[in-house]
């Protein structure tokens, strides 16, 4: 009998998905998400669906979004909505200050927080592959969201 391992994505979803008003987008046919971009997932607080305060990313985007190396086998990408003040308090810069410091950031580097390759300014953080650790992130960016939409 061999034993089944739970896959890492699905894991991180429901951790996510466990927080009060949570909804999941999975882009695919029909969800009008560009191509390149099926099988990643978004996170909202309500069904509104009108800002996502979580993304997991499961392969790169071509010309857009690929320094983190996503198409190897087993990688996967959670990005989440920090802030000013939670992104300066994790990275020691603020989120305008990213431009000057994304050449010394490893942005394929597994189990280690980075600002995000893209939406770095819009004080958005990144991890490849997280682990549990990555709980109080996800916590902080619902509460920021459910914030918001009150």
């Amino acid at each position: 009998m061999t034993e089944r391992h739970a896959d890492p994505v699905d894991t991180l979803a429901a951790l996510i998905l466990a927080l009060p008003d949570v909804h999941q987008l999975i882009a695919g046919p029909g969800t009008g998400a560009p191509e390149p971009s099926w099988g990643d997932r978004f996170f909202f607080v309500g069904d509104e669906r009108m800002r996502p305060f979580a993304t997991v990313v499961v392969q790169n985007v071509p010309g857009f979004d690929e320094r983190s190396d996503l198409d190897r086998p087993g990688r996967f990408r959670l990005n989440v909505e920090l802030g000013r003040v939670r992104f300066r308090e994790l990275f020691g810069y603020g989120p305008e200050e990213f431009p000057a410091h994304q050449a010394e950031i490893d942005f394929a580097e597994a189990g280690r927080w980075f600002p995000h390759p893209v939406y770095a300014t819009q004080g958005w953080g990144s991890i490849v592959n997280p682990g549990p650790d990555a709980a109080p992130l996800i916590a902080h960016a619902h509460a920021r969201s459910a914030n918001r939409r009150r």
